[in-house]
Formats: C-alpha cells, sequence, structure tokens
C-alpha cells in the first residue's frame, strides 16, 4: 500500500477547518503555488526557448532584467488579475505599486513579491527562486499613495519562497509555524515534505559573497576569520549560491548564517526591504531563527519606499547575535563566551 502523502491543497484546507489560516491568505497561497508551476515549467525549457537571455531593458534597481524576470512578474500580475485576492502588487520590476482593487474592491491583501529571485543564475543552470509576503491592505481605500503599504515586516500575515532547483519546493511561514512541500512533476502536486521546519539554534556554514568582505565593516571579518579557523570548535563551511533564495533555503534546513551588509558604496545594502528581507525574515523567526539588519531586527523596519534596500544577517538566532554583537563592539573572547553560556 502506498502511504498517504498530504498535498498543499489538502494541508491548507486543514489548516482553515482548524482555525490556524484564515481562507483568505490559504487562497492566495494556492494561487502561488499554480503560478510557480508554471514559472518551474517555463524554467525546464528556459535554455532551449524564446524565454533564454536578456529582455534588453533596465529596471527600476538599475539591473538589466532576463526575459524571465519580466515573464515571471506578469505571470503573477495575470495570474491574481480578477481573482478578487489581491487589491495590490508590488513587485522588483515593477516602479509603483499595480492596483487591482478595481477589479474587486473589497479585496483585502497587497503581496510584495520578487517574482525570480537570482536569475543572474539562469545562464550558467543555477538556482532562481520566487520571495513572497502577503500584508492586510492597510486602509479601506484604493491604494493610490505607495505610503499606504509602508508598514514594518511584523504585520506580514505570511511570507514564504519557492525554489526551484532540482526538485522545486514552496516553503511558507504563516502562524508562527513553517512548512515545506515538494512539487511532484508526474501528478503536478506539491506534497508536505518538511512539516514544522525549525532551523538550528547554530550551524557550521556562513554564506555570504566574501570577495566584499574588504568593504564591509570590520566586524564581518572578524566573525569570518574567527569561524574559518576552527574558533572553538570545527571550522565553517563557506557556501555561497548567489541567489538569496537558495542560499537562505541551505541555512534554514541545515543552520548558520546568511550575510549582506551594506558598504560604503552601498551604505543601505542591496537587498530590498519589502520583498526580499522582510518576507525571508517573517520565515526565519516563525521557524526559530533571527533576522538583522545589523542593529535592528528587519521585521521592525518601517519602509519608506517601495524599493528600499537594506543589510541584513539572517539565519540561526547563536550567529546571528554574535555578528550583532560584534558590530556592537563586542570582543571575539566575549561573543564566545556569551554563545556558550546560552
Amino acid at each position: 500500500m502506498t502511504e498517504h502523502r498530504l498535498t498543499l491543497t489538502q494541508h491548507l484546507l486543514r489548516e482553515v477547518q482548524s482555525g490556524a489560516a484564515s481562507a483568505d491568505i490559504d487562497a492566495i497561497l494556492a494561487e502561488i503555488a499554480t503560478a510557480c508551476k508554471e514559472a518551474r515549467a517555463q524554467l525546464a525549457q528556459v535554455g532551449l526557448g524564446p524565454l533564454a537571455g536578456m529582455q534588453g531593458a533596465i529596471n527600476v534597481q538599475g539591473e538589466a532584467v532576463h526575459k524571465l524576470d519580466w515573464f515571471a512578474n506578469n505571470l503573477f500580475v495575470e495570474h491574481f488579475e480578477g481573482s478578487g485576492l489581491l487589491c495590490s502588487l508590488i513587485s522588483e520590476e515593477l516602479e509603483e505599486v499595480h492596483h487591482f482593487d478595481d477589479d474587486c474592491p473589497s479585496a483585502g491583501h497587497t503581496m510584495c513579491i520578487d517574482p525570480m529571485d537570482g536569475s543572474s543564475n539562469l545562464d550558467v543552470d543555477g538556482v532562481v527562486g520566487t520571495i513572497f509576503a502577503i500584508r492586510r491592505k492597510a486602509t479601506e481605500e484604493h491604494h493610490d499613495k505607495p505610503s499606504q503599504v509602508y508598514r514594518p515586516g511584523t504585520e506580514q500575515l505570511a511570507a514564504g519562497y519557492v525554489l526551484y532547483g532540482p526538485q522545486t519546493m514552496l516553503v511558507y511561514a504563516a502562524g508562527g509555524s513553517v512548512h515545506g512541500f515538494t512539487l511532484d512533476t508526474a501528478v503536478g502536486e506539491f506534497f508536505l515534505s518538511h512539516p514544522d521546519i525549525r532551523i538550528p539554534d547554530c550551524g557550521s556554514e556562513f554564506s555570504g559573497n566574501l570577495s566584499r568582505l574588504a568593504a564591509w565593516n570590520p566586524a564581518f571579518k572578524t566573525f569570518v576569520g574567527h569561524h574559518s579557523h576552527g574558533g572553538d570548535g570545527e571550522p565553517y563551511s563557506l557556501r555561497y549560491i548567489g541567489a538569496l533564495v537558495g542560499d537562505f533555503h541551505r541555512i534554514l534546513l541545515r543552520g548558520g548564517v546568511f550575510f549582506y551588509p551594506g558598504d560604503v558604496n552601498n551604505r543601505q545594502g542591496k537587498l530590498r526591504l519589502l520583498y526580499e528581507a522582510a518576507p525571508l525574515a517573517h520565515v526565519a523567526e516563525a521557524a526559530g531563527g533571527a533576522a538583522t539588519d545589523g542593529a535592528q531586527r528587519i521585521l521592525e523596519i518601517v519602509p519608506n519606499a517601495l524599493h528600499q534596500r537594506t543589510p541584513l544577517v539572517i539565519g540561526s538566532r547563536d550567529e546571528v547575535n554574535a555578528i550583532q554583537s560584534l558590530l556592537a563592539g563586542a570582543t571575539p573572547a566575549a561573543v564566545a563566551s556569551k554563545g556558550a553560556s546560552s
């Protein structure tokens, strides 16, 4: 007899029936999953079909746009257009808020999304993903002012990501729990594969673009040097994929820390707050981890721009706390002592 596997649809239905989740949020998650199946199908052909290569345009971030970036952005817009599920969408690829209010004035939620995170990896067949967060509509009025969505990440109702790798995984956090689902391509369904994910309190890996180490606050060089040489235990391993969603996924499952701080040229860092850092911080905290900009909890930052950037340190609590302590001026010995006593 084949062991029964719980589909994403069945899981969401159980969450609603038990009162652990709202029907509206679960309907949005289900629609995200449907859109991501289509994105995954296109990714399988990206090197052969019309979506290969660059769009020939520059987005609002000042970055070159891959054809699949724009395809993924339009895919999510089309999936939610007329659905009655969202009042608005904030995307990495769109300069302004995209409004759905005219389709369904009663829709009560907005979504922040990076439709295709890590698209620079596409040309080398690397890992990419989708990052999203769901928020409650700030007012009962039309979202004609972007400032209406400038709310701290603590107000996110759900957040997560989809990882397009050898396996396609959807991971989401809502109601204080984190669950992961793996796509069975033979039947076209996401099945629960990682229930109740908890990030280890500490790990043995760090992830970051160390080519920029000299430009960062010396605290990061101290942390990397201490753990590269063993510090108080076995040396840490460096694991860096170059796609935030892929690097975070590894840390979530295995523990450790990912960091992308600011530097003299990019004092606010490079990662976007609303649709990269805040959604993943929501997942990290729900799984028992932590996320900071180096001085402040990511989820407490109040945005003042749609495409605001932020430094990010995210992962296991021990490592995040250690880096934050070093940034505050603590010595490595003091940080190690604090970690040993916790």
